[in-house]
């Protein structure tokens, strides 16, 4: 963070001297003098609980929600919401710098779409990305704050669990361009429908430009239909070839560790592009990445060729060798829409037989036992021969995999889960391990691979 003076970072939440502020956090243990320090009321730490600590150890200033003892009043910034507050000073931050921004948002590929616009926009110049999935109202103004006068070009992720949210990133951020990936079932606990969905994710809208463009999946179900802003320019695209998208992927084929396919773009030509990853739902992806880059001016054939420096992030996608076993860790999120989408890949994927560690997905509301139900029937469909489900939902899930033929296992226990599949896999088997972030898949893993040495 550059130094930005103490009134021009709080405008809008509190008065402050001029006197300069580089850095802002919200753990006591990184206070650096002079600092911002956010306090966030939360069920099991209370950030107010460290302000005076925090005080005592340098930080200028606190932002709270009532009053501290040990804090001078003239250094305590009271506000009635801390992520709010966060979101504002990152908005004021972001003023002192002009950097080209791609905001990303969508009920799933987020992260891997903004992985595809870090590896093109890096082509041209040093970016800023979102780190792994921080895209909400703390995670995004730590981006933001990352903006110094290097940055030539950035993309940040925009999540969200209810209205409202992504507007404010948005309008912080300031992106010249908007991506919207898909519109899923993701948090349809708290919003209710997909209708609502759209509704939160058609909010990046807020904070584009007039004339930016807005990237949008043809291939969606809901999306074409959506109402957009005469004062945007919607551009669409799709991974499957649809003729009525203005970007589409052709000639789509398995390659060495990836897949190969040509970009076809009715501004600008066709372009043979590679991705090192599998799965036909990373095309689309990576296409919605060439198009925000190509409409924001940059060249379309350094972009296609940019396309293959993509770098899958944490536990999304890895897929790695041990003992003879190519397992994909997909472990960091799940929906319904990304389990399929995994399943099918993983159906596709040059395997003897294939195992499956398949975990619940969480905040699915009304649809949660039709959708763990139906990722069992996906699982058959897909070549699936051993699945171990783990997770109180995920009963639903064994349930219609047996249904449907698969050989499987329901396990409450992470070291059974993980002694089943030390037991069945062997070399030149296949495992696929997904489930939403709660789940904690990655534990079962490490055991497995800790058996797995064992019996070599």
């Amino acid at each position: 963070m550059q130094p930005i003076a103490a009134n021009h970072l709080l405008a809008g939440i509190g008065l402050a001297d001029a006197s300069p502020v580089t850095a802002v956090v919200t753990d006591s243990r990184k206070v650096v003098p002079g600092c911002v320090f956010v306090c966030f009321p939360g069920q099991k730490v209370d950030g107010h609980d460290f302000a005076a600590a925090a005080f005592q150890a340098g930080a200028g200033w606190i932002v709270a929600n009532r009053p501290v003892p040990g804090v001078p009043p003239e250094r305590l910034i009271l506000c009635p919401n801390s992520h709010h507050a966060m979101v504002r000073m990152a908005a004021n931050y972001r003023t002192l710098f002009s950097p080209t921004l791609i905001g990303v948002t969508g009920s799933v590929g987020k992260t891997t779409t903004k992985e595809f616009c870090y590896a093109v926009l890096s082509a041209f110049g040093p970016t800023l990305k979102t780190e792994g999935n921080q895209n909400n109202e703390i995670g995004l103004p730590n981006t933001l704050f990352r903006l110094d006068d290097t940055i030539r070009y950035g993309v940040v992720e925009m999540g969200m669990s209810n209205l409202g949210e992504i507007e404010r990133l948005v309008r912080a951020a300031r992106p010249a361009a908007g991506i919207i990936t898909c519109i899923g079932v993701s948090h349809l606990e708290t919003l209710g429908s997909r209708e609502n969905i759209l509704k939160a994710k058609l909010e990046i809208c807020a904070g584009l430009p007039d004339g930016a463009p807005l990237v949008l999946n043809r291939d969606d179900d809901l999306l074409p239909g959506a109402k957009l802003p005469a004062r945007l320019r919607p551009v669409w695209f799709s991974a499957a070839g649809d003729s009525a998208a203005d970007v589409r992927a052709l000639d789509v084929r398995d390659a060495q560790d990836g897949q190969t396919f040509v970009i076809e773009d009715r501004a600008h030509g066709r372009f043979e592009a590679y991705i090192p990853v599998p799965g036909r739902h990373n095309v689309g992806d990576a296409l919605a990445a060439w198009t925000a880059a190509v409409r924001l001016g940059l060249d379309p054939a350094r972009a296609a060729a940019a396309l293959a420096e993509y770098q899958a992030t944490g536990m999304r996608q890895h897929i790695l060798h041990s003992g003879g076993v190519t397992v994909v860790e997909d472990c960091y999120n799940a929906s319904p829409d990304s389990m399929k989408a995994a399943l099918v890949m993983f159906g596709q994927m040059p395997l003897a037989r294939r195992a499956a560690l398949l975990g619940d997905m969480l905040e699915l509301g009304a649809v949660s036992e039709q959708a763990h139900a139906q990722v069992g029937r996906w699982a058959a469909e897909n070549g699936v021969n051993y699945l171990v489900a783990y997770g109180p939902q995920s009963t639903l899930t064994a349930r219609a995999a047996a249904e449907a033929g698969v050989e499987t296992v329901h396990c409450t226990d992470p070291d059974e889960a993980a002694a089943r599949l030390a037991a069945w896999l062997r070399p030149g088997d296949g495992l696929l391990a997904k489930a939403s972030r709660g789940m904690q898949l990655e534990t079962i893993l490490q055991r497995y691979y800790l058996l797995q040495k064992k019996g070599e």
